[in-house]
């Protein structure tokens, strides 16, 4: 099993990274003067943040403050960062079958592997400002067996790869959305991981 590839999203999968996204979205807005609902953010994660900029700041904008609110996020948005149920158990369960774990994530990539660092999780590849398609490109040439994460994109970018879809509605999506986006697994936790890939390993 050693060439088995598990590959999981970051945010809301793995981590719950809303409070540190929050502080982060605070300071840029008390230091640019534009106001932004922060909630109304973190209840929408998964696309990427230049498409979030441009719902608050005009299209030559939008670079520039995506700039800043990825170097703000070295400061606010890693100690933010926590661990979501069964995050580390779901990584070690596929080190110990001798698998390998890689992240795929729209996040910057500096700053995905800051905040795994964070809360202590360890993982084979780290794979950054990857979103829809790109997701399912990564997927492919890593040689991914499946794909955990928490919104119906994810699963059809699993779907696109050709890989297993396992849903967590630990995100913004509940579990009937997760399986009416086509996921062929819904946990309600990471927790229920290790159980899930031991039995489908053996059959993978």
């Amino acid at each position: 099993m050693g060439d088995l590839v598990v590959g999981f999203d970051l945010d809301m999968t793995l981590i719950d990274s809303r409070p540190g996204i929050l502080a982060t979205l605070a300071a840029l807005s008390e230091e640019t003067g534009v106001p932004i609902d922060g909630e109304l953010v973190v209840s929408r994660l998964g696309p990427t943040l230049e498409s979030e900029m441009s719902a608050w700041y005009p299209a030559d904008q939008v670079p520039a403050v995506s700039d800043r609110f990825r170097e703000l996020y070295t400061e606010f948005g890693v100690p933010g960062c926590d661990l979501l149920p069964g995050a580390k158990d779901a990584l070690a369960a596929v080190r110990g079958a001798g698998g390998r774990t890689i992240v795929i994530t729209a996040k910057y990539g500096p700053n995905a592997v800051r905040c795994l660092e964070y809360v202590g999780l360890e993982v084979d590849d780290v794979i950054g400002w990857r979103y829809g398609p790109d997701k399912a490109l990564t997927l492919t040439e890593h040689g991914a067996a499946a794909y955990i994460g928490d919104t119906p994109t994810d699963i059809a970018a699993a779907h696109s790869a050709g890989t297993v879809g396992v849903g967590v509605p630990t995100g913004p999506h509940s579990a009937d959305e997760l399986r009416a986006g086509g996921a062929e697994v819904v946990l309600e936790t990471l927790r229920e991981f290790p159980a899930w890939f031991e039995r489908w390993a053996q059959t993978t």
